[in-house]
């Protein structure tokens, strides 16, 4: 497959790369003072504020100062908006700004809206060595045309997105055909984790060392993730599809490591 799966978040991704489609994802880091301009086109968009704080006017409205923590594993969910098709904003930090644009094409998208920490919701998933805390921060039951998006803080030497799952087909009420992007973060910042995407037809079978800054693109597959033993890991998901639904088929050969109990 011609497609690199592995990039850095700045680098992003655009939904027009040849073997890719859904999802455009990009990162932006920005120092105190500065601003920047953007516009949603086509897509509806979501500005996440993964660090940091800034003075948003997005959609033909002033929304203030926005953000929520230093960074990602500063507590809580961000802070951010949701943008339908057609939006100019701009962005004016107030200090250094780990911002993450979402995007995926849409038709009319819904109304511009503010993505509070206070409208998360909050998941323990798995236990012992595959458990992990999630913030939903945009879930299928909000409301939005294209766009899922969720934050996942796995602890030092668990799994993640375990056991392995795929997305790729429309087969309702089984599995939606969903694109997704995993940004991850890595705390201490020299370390990694490790993440696979296969197939089960093997034309796909990638194992990459993802280093703090990291995007991780799944087109299509099977897909997993571990840190590794003393180093954090934080990834931000982004999926998009014809669907807005999220269905999913384990591996069958390890579904029957599936304990995704959802704990508040």
């Amino acid at each position: 497959m011609s497609l690199d799966l592995r990039r850095t978040g700045e680098q992003g991704i655009a939904m027009d790369t040849p073997g890719w489609r859904h999802i455009d994802f990009r990162v932006h880091r920005l120092p105190v003072g500065a601003t920047l301009d953007g516009h949603t086109a086509g897509c509806e968009t979501a500005l996440l504020l993964l660090g940091g704080h800034a003075v948003v006017e997005a959609a033909g409205r002033d929304w203030g100062l926005l953000g929520s923590r230093a960074d990602p594993w500063a507590g809580g969910p961000p802070d951010g908006l949701l943008l339908p098709p057609g939006s100019p904003y701009r962005i004016r930090t107030t200090d250094a700004v780990e911002l993450a644009v979402c995007a995926a094409p849409a038709e009319t998208g819904v109304a511009a809206r503010r993505l509070s920490p206070d409208t998360a919701r909050f998941e323990r998933r798995g236990s012992g060595s595959t458990e992990r805390r999630i913030h939903h921060i945009l879930p299928e039951e909000a409301p939005a045309e294209r766009l899922l998006l969720v934050e996942v803080f796995t602890p030092a030497g668990n799994w993640s997105s375990y056991p392995p799952h795929k997305h790729d087909r429309d087969d309702p009420p089984h599995e939606r055909e969903l694109a997704e992007t995993y940004y991850h973060r890595v705390r201490p910042g020299q370390g990694f984790a490790l993440q696979r995407v296969y197939t089960a037809e093997g034309d796909i079978d990638a194992t990459h060392a993802v280093r703090d800054g990291d995007l991780i693109l799944v087109p299509r597959g099977y897909h997993v993730v571990a840190a590794a033993p003393g180093y954090d890991d934080y990834y931000l998901n982004v999926m998009a599809g014809p669907v807005r639904e999220w269905r999913f088929t384990p591996d069958p050969d390890h579904a029957w490591l599936m304990n995704w109990g959802r704990t508040p």
